[in-house]
């Protein structure tokens, strides 16, 4: 017995979505998928792998490559309802992963801690997400990071340096518990 009319039309439903809400990437895989509407702004290389996963049905899913920025999402990764991608140099999320729910990945601060310096943006750090990484809801990578392969950042957990591969990592900030 084949799939259900239903799924083929919500999985068909879901590929023009994506193909429209995504016309301004500059490379989109085969087999995209968008449930929901997204906040997508390119205004510099925004490169989408085959089989990728958006939701954006509970809370807006944000994907934003700023001018002269590349944001890069890899083949088959999934990517939660209410989270935002922002790249304002370069923000590259690898194969097979899963990110969750409400999760923030910006590779900026936007702004400096020092009271005469806080209308100032500085200077973008590379965020890297190496193949199959899971990032639980409501953790934050910072400016500058990079997740090793086969990782697991935990729920809220806020990742301020560098994640071996292999590791699970949790807390604010994100310390490793154990190797995988």
């Amino acid at each position: 017995m084949g799939p259900s009319p239903r799924y083929v039309w919500e999985n068909g439903r879901a590929a023009v979505n994506a193909r429209w809400a995504l016309r301004q990437a500059d490379s989109v895989g085969r087999r995209v998928r968008l449930r929901g509407r997204a906040a997508i702004h390119n205004r510099g290389r925004m490169l989408i792998g085959d089989r990728v996963q958006l939701v954006s049905t509970i809370a807006t899913l944000e994907l934003v490559a700023e001018r002269g920025a590349t944001l890069e999402i890899g083949e088959r990764t999934l990517v939660n309802f209410g989270s935002s991608l922002v790249a304002t140099g370069n923000v590259r999320i690898g194969a097979h992963c899963h990110i969750g729910p409400y999760t923030l990945i910006l590779d900026n601060h936007f702004h400096h801690v020092e009271p005469e310096r806080r209308l100032e943006r500085p200077d973008p750090q590379p965020i890297v997400v190496e193949d199959n990484v899971w990032i639980g809801a409501r953790a934050m990578l910072m400016p500058g990071v990079t997740v090793g392969r086969d990782s697991c950042v935990a729920a809220g957990a806020i990742v301020t340096s560098d994640v071996p591969a292999r590791t699970l990592v949790a807390g604010v900030p994100a310390k490793i518990l154990k190797e995988l």
